[in-house]
């Protein structure tokens, strides 16, 4: 049983001597920069940040900015997705090497297998996936709006790439849909064990029990709530309950205790970290504000293809 509380960083320094966020507002003002992060991400840095959220707030924000440059503070995906929807913009990731597994666990052979079998197909691509594959698709969805848009497409058959969990899930929602899988998953959410949120449950049997629909099937079906990273954090905050258990990545916790401080959350013992975020820190935000480096850059070829499932999404998300 993990339970867990994150201090606030504090912000100056003394003297003459900038403290390292004191360096990085100064720069972010001098190159018109903008900060955003996504909850999993460390502490300091969502504290920091102009804008949190999840992936499809976070994607709006991006295509609405007023800027030169976005600082994206998440992983690799998150930062083409921002290039592909503001091309006129610099955008800059603080740490290049952090990526997402299941953005990249789907072939092109297998959609045009299906495409080929398939007249009345619609490929939804999960926003978690590289340029690459949003190219192959014909709608963009997150986690929060994936739902609503299966619902709202023509197609009856919906070929959902790359995320299985979040695949089934849609497919349980929206029954009168034929909804195809593949065999991509996010590693965090897909070996969270079902024993360990029990355990949990037995220990604290008020607490309500809050998933991401990117765990496995025996895990979702435990939950008082699935939904998206937001969706946990406004449901935990509108609750009367005192207690929840939260199956998502553990970053989400600065945010929970921010908006609910006297609410108590419990992770599950094998805590649910992706390591990809945490390569994102305040150091690598200064140096990325500094030299430049670490520019995303998506071929015009390419991002010509894969812009338009993002743009489709925000219409349809409307």
């Amino acid at each position: 049983m993990l339970y867990v509380f994150y201090m606030l960083p504090e912000g100056s320094g003394n003297g003459d001597e900038m403290t390292i966020q004191e360096e990085i507002r100064a720069l972010k003002e001098s190159r018109d920069a903008v900060i955003l992060a996504h909850y999993y991400v460390e502490p300091e840095v969502q504290e920091l940040a102009d804008y949190v959220g999840d992936s499809f707030y976070l994607s709006k924000v991006a295509a609405g900015l007023q800027c030169k440059v976005l600082v994206f503070c998440g992983v690799s995906f998150m930062g083409e997705s921002a290039c592909l929807l503001s091309p006129e913009k610099e955008v800059l990731m603080p740490d290049p090497a952090a990526d997402c597994p299941m953005a990249h666990m789907v072939t092109e052979d297998e959609v045009l297998k299906y495409r080929g079998y398939y007249d009345d197909l619609a490929v939804v691509c999960y926003i978690n996936s590289t340029a690459e594959i949003k190219s192959w698709s014909d709608v963009c969805v997150t986690s929060a709006n994936a739902v609503d848009i299966v619902r709202r497409l023509p197609q009856k058959n919906i070929l959902f790439i790359p995320d299985k969990n979040l695949g089934r899930y849609v497919a349980a929602q929206v029954p009168e849909k034929n909804v195809l899988l593949v065999n991509g998953c996010c590693p965090v959410h897909q070996e969270m064990q079902l024993a360990e949120l029990q355990a949990l449950k037995e220990a604290h049997p008020e607490a309500a029990v809050c998933v991401h629909p990117e765990c496995n099937e025996e895990v979702t079906a435990l939950a008082d709530y699935v939904g998206s990273t937001s969706g946990i954090i406004k449901f935990a905050s509108a609750s009367k309950g005192q207690e929840f258990i939260i199956g998502t990545e553990v970053g989400v916790l600065y945010k929970l205790q921010a908006e609910n401080p006297d609410k108590r959350f419990y992770f599950a013992e094998t805590t649910p970290i992706c390591r990809d975020m945490k390569l994102v820190t305040l150091e690598k935000v200064l140096a990325v504000l500094k030299d430049g480096g670490s520019r995303v850059t998506v071929p015009a070829e390419l991002a010509e293809k894969a812009k338009k499932p993002l743009e489709r999404m925000l219409a349809l998300a409307k």
